[in-house]
């Protein structure tokens, strides 16, 4: 059983690679989630958000605590995507940000966070919305400080492309925050899946989307031309009392299959089956079942001259050979 579920995920992460090759001259061609479809799903996740999720706001706090770390301020920023609302409401003056701006391809998404915006104390920051798709930024180049997407770029098509224009959208020494979920978000539900398909259907299907894998972060930040690029993961791991209500939690943080490959309904019994191995397989002494979400968080900044660089290859002015003999190291 396992064996097919490594081999699945194998086959899912060939494809999210292939699908991922950034040309400066044509964007890519190959399409691996509906973005239309993902819209809507957002829109319908606008309507049944848990207030106050946990795990949006676990990740958009940790994502923001990074603002903490750097002595400069960030008057202009752009949150795209994702938990736009939790990000909104725990921001509180991080930053030192004077101008906010809201942006998501579902309108009933950015309508949610400009209600929610009369609720917050903080009315310094000068907040305004958006309605635009990540993969095309409504931004003129270098105008902004900071970008912030926490949650919301694993669902493009052109990941390196995207952050490419988040970097060009930053003025010099503008700073890249990014949260996404990583390869082995999900990782039980993978396996149950691909088990109740082979035993119900024969074979299997991509019911599930690719997701980039840690060593690929480091990657995409290089190729997208940020500075001082840097890449931690935490795991998390959530408990449901069934199947049922992790699939419910997926549709309300607007996570669910959008993609181009898959048929469009899962066959009951096939679902049954899903759920019926997920917790013969993972369920706890108290009956209920974990989820694991896997989150990469990705820091990168814009090009600016006082920034630290290293050093040209040969020009070290002593060797390590002498160092380890300054220290008793060396034979």
């Amino acid at each position: 059983m396992r064996a097919c579920a490594n081999l699945c995920r194998r086959n899912l992460c060939r494809l999210w690679r292939s699908s991922r090759q950034y040309c400066t001259e044509n964007s890519s061609k190959v399409k691996i989630f509906d973005r239309n479809l993902k819209r809507t799903q957002r829109d319908r996740a606008a309507w049944l958000m848990r207030p106050n999720d946990s795990l949006l706001d676990t990740v958009a706090e940790n994502l923001l605590d990074r603002l903490e770390d750097c002595k400069k301020t960030f008057p202009t920023a752009l949150c795209m995507g994702g938990s736009l609302e939790a990000i909104m409401r725990l921001i509180r003056g991080r930053g030192g940000i004077e101008k906010l701006i809201m942006m998501d391809a579902s309108y009933d998404m950015v309508k949610l966070c400009k209600e929610a915006e009369q609720d917050l104390p903080n009315k310094n920051v000068e907040t305004s919305f958006v309605v635009a798709d990540e993969e095309f930024l409504p931004v003129n180049e270098c105008s902004l400080d900071l970008v912030i997407s926490s949650l919301g770029l694993h669902w493009t098509n052109d990941l390196p492309g995207a952050m490419i224009q988040s970097r060009l959208a930053l003025k010099p020494d503008g700073l890249f925050l990014a949260a996404i979920f990583g390869g082995e978000t999900l990782k039980e539900l993978r396996i149950a899946c691909t088990v109740a398909q082979m035993e119900r259907e024969g074979g299997i299907s991509p019911r599930l989307s690719p997701l980039a894998q840690v060593r690929d972060a480091g990657n995409l930040l290089t190729r997208a031309g940020f500075t001082l690029p840097g890449v931690d993961i935490d795991e998390y791991t959530v408990r449901y009392d069934s199947a049922l209500e992790l699939i419910e939690h997926l549709r309300a943080m607007g996570e669910t299959n959008a993609l181009f490959q898959s048929s469009k309904i899962l066959k009951r019994e096939t679902a049954l089956a899903t759920a019926a191995v997920y917790e013969s397989m993972f369920a706890a002494e108290d009956g209920t079942i974990p989820a694991t979400f896997q989150v990469i968080y990705m820091t990168g900044w814009r090009e600016h001259s006082s920034q630290q660089k290293a050093k040209t290859r040969g020009s070290a002015a002593i060797s390590f050979k002498d160092i380890q003999k300054q220290f008793g190291g060396g034979s």
